[in-house]
């Protein structure tokens, strides 16, 4: 570390207080002028001795006051970027339409009755393992099946829904 870096954090840690009052009068935060504090931190910590520095505590302070300038200006920039205005009236909306949300609970119907049309144990495979979301692992322990008992039924369960909602929709 440079003689420089070494007196700069020094003088520092002894005018941090002074430093952060300086950056709240200019970011308007107490908490964004914690971040400059950090921000001046790093920055002295990569100050080299060449050139060296005459008055360092003048040195610190206009570096906190760019620093905070700086983290100023950038929030301005994202609060005009990202601000929220009148949207205007032909805005899509995010929701599904009616007509969609009617043809989606069409099929979930179909999907449990096809889950229903399947034997018990592939159903309760199915069901632990896709929608409970079950590692294969835990669902046999869990019934006292093998792995490749699990995969079977889940393949089983997969193949007949996969059918059964191809039939309904060419219906």
């Amino acid at each position: 570390m440079s003689t420089n870096s070494v007196a700069l954090t020094r003088l520092l840690l002894r005018e941090r207080p002074s430093l952060l009052r300086l950056a709240q009068r200019i970011v308007g935060d107490a908490l964004a002028a914690e971040d400059v504090a950090q921000s001046l931190w790093f920055r002295v910590q990569r100050v080299d001795d060449n050139p060296p520095i005459i008055n360092k505590r003048a040195f610190l302070y206009r570096l906190a006051a760019n620093l905070a300038t700086d983290q100023a200006r950038g929030a301005r920039r994202h609060g005009v970027l990202f601000e929220m205005g009148d949207l205007p009236e032909d805005v899509a909306d995010d929701q599904p339409s009616v007509e969609t949300q009617m043809m989606d609970q069409e099929r979930v119907r179909q999907l449990e009755a096809a889950l229903e049309e399947l034997p018990l144990r592939c159903r309760q495979v199915f069901t632990l393992r896709r929608i409970d979301g079950l590692s294969a692992d835990q669902v046999a322990g869990r019934l006292g099946i093998t792995l490749n008992a699990v995969a079977k039924h889940v393949r089983t369960a997969v193949r007949h829904c996969h059918e059964r909602m191809q039939s309904e929709s060419d219906a």
